[in-house]
C-alpha cells in the first residue's frame, strides 16, 4: 500500500471539513445551464445597447466639433452647451447600463459558482467512497491478503485493484483542487465587477455634476443676455479683456514677489521658511472631488474665456480653503461682486492660486504656512466673489510653474 492509514485519516478529515466549507446546492445541473444561457443572452443585449449609445455620443462629439469651429454667437453657444449636456446625458445612460451590465455579469458568475460547487460535491464523494474502500483495505495486511487468495492471478488482480483505488483517490483530488481553483476564479472576477460597478457609480455621479454645471451656464447666459446678440458680443468681449488684464496680472505679481522673495533671502530673512525646488502641494479643501480638470474638454466657458487652467473642487459654499503650501501672499484680491482671488508664492518656480473666494482672511505680503485657512469658499452665480463665469459652488485652484499654469494633478499629495 502507498497510502498509510494516518495519511488516510488526514484525507478523512480533510474531507470532512470541505464538507462544511462548500455546502451542497441542491439546484439540478441542467437548470443551472439554463440560467447561464439565458443570462448570457441578455449580457449580449446590454452590450449591444451599450454599443447604441456609444454611437450616439459620437455624433454628439462631432456636432460640438462643428459648433466649436462656428462663429461665436449666442445661438451658437447655446446650441454648444445643448450638445454637450446631450452627450452627457448619453454618458450617464451608458454608465448606468454599464452597471446593469455587470450586474447581469455578477449574476452569471454566481450561477457557475453554483456549477462549481455542484462539481466540488461530486468529487467530495467519491473521494469519500474511494476513501471508504482504502481505508477498509488498509486494515488487511499482505500476509493476509496472500493466504486468502485462491490462486497467484487472483493475488495480482487484487493488487492491481489496491494500486487502481490509490490513483482513483490521486486522480479525485487532483480534479477537486483544478475545480476549487475555479471556482476562486470565479470569486475573483465577481470581486472585480462589484469593484467596477463603485467605480461606474462614481463616473456618474461626476457625469451628474457636469451636466448640472453646463446646465447652469446656459441658465445664466440666458439671464445676462436675455437672450440679445448684441448683450453677447458685448458679455464675451468684457470677458475676454477681463481674462487678459487678471493673466497680465498675476504675471506682474509673481515677478514682483519674486524680487521680494530674493531681497529677503539676501537679508538672510525666513529663509528657512521658504521651500526649495519642486513641491508636493496639499489640497486646499477637505473634498478632493474635482467638477473639471485641466484644460478640461468639456469645460463650457473654453471657446468663450479660453482653456481651464486649473481644477475645480467640488466644495459647499463657504468652505474653509486652505493654503497648499508655505509662502507668501503675492495677491488678495476681493472682487466684490466680481472675481475675488488669492496667490501664494512658494519659491523661485511654484505659484498657487485659489478662485471664486467668497470671503478672504489673509492680505497682501503675508507669510502663511501650508494647511493655514485664507479664506473661504464660493462660486455661487450671483454670489461674492464668483465673478461672471463660474459653474456653481466650488473652488478653482491653480498651480503655477515660473508663471505659467500647469496640471495641479501632477503635484497634488
Amino acid at each position: 500500500m502507498k497510502l498509510s492509514k494516518n495519511k488516510l485519516i488526514v484525507v478523512f478529515i480533510l474531507i470532512l471539513c470541505f464538507s462544511l466549507i462548500f455546502p451542497y446546492q441542491a439546484k439540478g445541473q441542467g437548470s443551472v445551464n439554463e440560467e447561464i444561457q439565458e443570462i448570457q443572452k441578455q449580457i449580449e443585449d446590454y452590450k449591444n445597447e451599450i454599443k447604441n449609445l456609444e454611437k450616439d455620443q459620437e455624433v454628439y462629439e462631432n456636432k460640438i466639433k462643428e459648433l466649436q469651429n462656428e462663429a461665436k454667437t449666442l445661438k451658437n453657444e447655446l446650441s454648444l452647451l445643448d450638445a454637450q449636456a446631450s452627450k452627457i446625458e448619453t454618458e450617464i445612460k451608458k454608465n448606468e447600463k454599464q452597471i446593469e451590465y455587470l450586474q447581469l455579469i455578477i449574476k452569471n458568475i454566481q450561477f457557475r459558482i453554483l456549477e462549481k460547487e455542484r462539481q466540488i460535491n461530486e468529487k467530495k464523494q467519491s473521494l469519500q467512497r474511494s476513501l471508504q474502500l482504502l481505508y477498509k483495505e488498509s486494515k488487511k495486511n499482505y500476509l493476509t491478503i496472500f493466504i486468502t487468495q485462491p490462486s497467484l492471478s487472483s493475488l495480482v488482480k487484487r493488487i492491481y485493484y489496491l494500486r487502481t483505488l490509490e490513483k482513483n483517490l490521486v486522480n479525485h483530488l487532483n480534479q477537486y483542487k483544478t475545480i476549487k481553483k475555479a471556482l476562486e476564479e470565479q470569486e475573483t472576477l465577481k470581486r472585480e465587477a462589484l469593484n467596477e460597478i463603485k467605480q461606474t457609480k462614481k463616473r456618474i455621479e461626476d457625469e451628474k455634476d457636469k451636466l448640472l454645471a453646463t446646465r447652469q451656464v446656459k441658465a445664466s447666459l440666458l439671464e445676462q443676455t436675455r437672450g440679445a446678440e448684441w448683450k453677447f458680443q458685448s458679455l464675451l468681449a468684457e470677458a475676454i479683456e477681463q481674462e487678459r488684464q487678471r493673466e497680465k496680472e498675476i504675471q506682474e505679481l509673481e515677478k514682483k514677489a519674486r524680487q521680494k522673495l530674493a531681497e529677503i533671502e539676501k537679508q538672510n530673512k525666513t529663509q528657512e521658511e521658504l521651500e526649495q525646488g519642486d513641491i508636493v502641494f496639499s489640497w486646499p479643501v477637505p473634498n478632493e472631488k474635482i467638477t473639471c480638470y485641466f484644460h478640461d474638454p468639456d469645460y463650457p466657458y473654453r471657446y468663450i474665456i479660453g482653456e481651464h487652467s486649473g481644477i475645480d473642487l467640488r466644495a459647499p459654499q463657504g468652505t474653509p480653503v486652505r493654503a497648499a503650501a508655505s509662502g507668501y501672499v503675492a495677491r488678495a484680491k476681493d472682487g466684490g461682486m466680481g472675481y475675488s482671488y488669492v496667490m501664494i508664492i512658494h519659491n523661485d518656480k511654484f505659484s498657487t492660486l485659489y478662485g471664486h473666494l467668497s470671503e478672504i482672511s489673509v492680505k497682501q505680503d503675508q507669510y502663511v504656512r501650508r494647511g493655514q485657512v485664507i479664506g473661504k469658499s464660493g462660486g455661487m452665480p450671483g454670489t461674492p466673489g464668483a465673478g461672471r463665469f463660474s459653474t456653481g459652488p466650488h473652488l478653482h485652484f491653480e498651480v503655477r510653474l515660473n508663471g505659467l499654469p500647469v496640471n495641479p494633478l501632477d503635484y497634488l499629495l
